[in-house]
């Protein structure tokens, strides 16, 4: 699977998703909730053709940056995101609900 990958992203009332992609192919997303302030990570995936690459942490971190850009405070559901919050909970500590 050759090519770069790129995060877009896609919102809406309820939430929405930070999708990774290889050119046009989805290999990888990272779903949301919104409630008011609130941002919850639902579930972050990647294809097994690019995991181990660090590129579900780019997602998170998408979707911290994205928190931070929008005054939201942070939490997780997905137990991906819920690890990378605890191992690096310093990098976060500015968006992470309490």
């Amino acid at each position: 699977m050759a090519g770069a990958l790129t995060i877009r992203h896609e919102r809406n009332a309820a939430g929405g998703e930070f999708i990774l992609q290889r050119g046009s192919v989805r290999v990888g997303e990272l779903v949301y909730s919104l409630t008011g302030k609130h941002m919850t990570i639902r579930h972050t995936g990647v294809d097994p053709a690019v995991r181990g690459r660090g590129v579900a942490r780019k997602l998170v971190d998408a979707a911290a940056q994205f928190a931070r850009e929008e005054h939201l405070k942070l939490a997780s559901r997905c137990s991906y995101a819920s690890a990378v919050f605890a191992r690096s909970r310093s990098t976060f500590a500015d968006v992470l609900a309490d």
